[in-house]
């Protein structure tokens, strides 16, 4: 989940290389509460959108660092991978109109999400979720999680963050100057975020917890719990959600900033764990056919365009119950859009990248019928795999369909995919 205000740094992503945060930049970059740990590391630090990331690591103690960007991937598919994903904005919601305001806000069905009981260790419910704006466009994608009957935490883009805060605030502003059920909009800059990625990040985490808490047996893919780390001060609680963003079983864990750099040691010292930058972050994703905002997804791409028919609840798909409900609702009828998300596999040579055009035939001079938006030689899989937009007209759309992606000024070709690329590692539990 990032932006096109990343742009040229998410282009370096499939690289592995990229441009080194300097004090020439026009705007302050910001810094997460794990800078300082990222350079202690090796950190090959890089602007994003704007706040400075590692996007590799090649230094500090090698035990803990894999040695290149795609090690760093294999380290993730194979045992377990810390990144920083601290640039993320973490949010609130709270009060009486919470859970009617949210319904408004987006097309998920927060009311079957499970209220959490008094009893100790009962999950919250989340779901994968996009902010709309008024035409149907995507304006980010997202997660939402129920706290409590009227208490929500979202987490959207970095990159997004000029665009969905302030469009937050404008229909909560709204919503309580018309409603008696007021909502309270919190950004909870006080707290960092650390996504721990890969099949034997939850032994890791295990070691953590309390003894009489069993990761395996309380948590699912979706849900989240807040939970006490004894190895922090004063046994600091953390949320610790069931997830991520690269295919795998994994945590994506909001942790106080003053506690962040000792939590991430902390985890960095099991030896399942190695570091992880952005590079990986972004092969692993392509792979698992997940989204990366500002490329595969933007304001001008609607909900069914995308593929995403599922973050639409099958309660919600009623005219008017949520922004952008219109646009929504008719893409997801049968023909109801011109162009669709598909994955490809690209034959050997140069990778496609995002911006290649798609043709029906080896003859480039015709009218193109798609675009990349992502693609990279896939590290797992060992070809060359992409994600793009094409027309459905002709059904080349379809999985098996043969076109042409022209790479360098040469016609490759390619056939349409299904998508994730690999067998994905969610834990669905035991």
């Amino acid at each position: 989940m990032l932006s096109r205000n990343a742009l040229q740094p998410a282009r370096v992503l499939a690289n592995a290389s990229g441009r080194r945060c300097a004090s020439s930049f026009s705007a302050p970059i910001k810094k997460t509460a794990l800078n300082a740990f990222h350079r202690a590391n090796g950190g090959y630090m890089v602007e994003f959108a704007g706040w400075e990331m590692p996007l590799r690591y090649e230094g500090g103690d090698k035990s803990k660092v894999a040695g290149s960007p795609v090690a760093e991937h294999h380290q993730v598919r194979k045992s377990s991978g810390l990144f920083d994903v601290g640039h993320m904005v973490q949010s609130t919601f709270a009060g009486p109109g919470a859970l009617a305001f949210l319904s408004h806000l987006l097309p998920a069905s927060l009311s079957n999400l499970p209220v959490p009981g008094t009893e100790a260790h009962r999950p919250f419910g989340s779901t994968l979720s996009v902010l709309l704006n008024e035409e149907g466009g995507i304006l980010d994608d997202c997660m939402i999680t129920r706290w409590g009957e009227d208490s929500f935490y979202l987490v959207t883009n970095a990159g997004r963050a000029d665009v969905d805060i302030p469009w937050i605030t404008k229909h909560v502003e709204a919503w309580n100057a018309e409603k008696s059920d007021k909502v309270e909009f919190k950004i909870l800059d006080s707290a960092a975020l650390v996504a721990l990625q890969g099949p034997q990040s939850h032994v890791a985490l295990q070691r953590l917890l309390p003894k009489d808490v069993s990761i395996q047996k309380i948590l699912t893919f979706g849900q989240s719990l807040h939970l006490p780390i004894h190895a922090l001060s004063s046994s600091a609680t953390v949320h610790i959600a069931r997830g991520g963003y690269t295919g795998e079983d994994g945590f994506e864990i909001s942790v106080p900033n003053a506690q962040a750099e000792d939590f991430a040691n902390i985890l960095l010292d099991q030896e399942e764990v190695k570091l992880a930058g952005l590079a990986a972050r972004d092969s692993l994703r392509l792979e698992a056919g997940l989204c990366l905002y500002g490329h595969d997804l933007d304001e001008s791409i609607g909900v069914g365009e995308a593929g995403l028919a599922w973050v639409v609840g099958k309660d919600r798909r009623t005219p008017g119950a949520f922004i952008g409900s219109e646009r929504t609702l008719a893409e997801l009828k049968k023909g109801g859009t011109t162009r669709k998300r598909v994955g490809l596999v690209v034959e050997k040579g140069a990778p496609a990248r995002e911006g290649a055009l798609i043709f029906a035939s080896e003859d480039n001079t015709a009218a193109p019928i798609g675009r990349i938006t992502s693609g990279l030689p896939s590290p797992t899989v060992g070809q060359n795999i992409a994600m793009g937009y094409i027309e459905t007209a002709n059904g080349l759309n379809k999985k098996g369909s043969r076109v042409f992606v022209e790479v360098r000024k040469k016609m490759r070709e390619a056939e349409v995919a299904a998508m994730p690329f690999i067998k994905p590692g969610y834990y669905r539990g035991e």
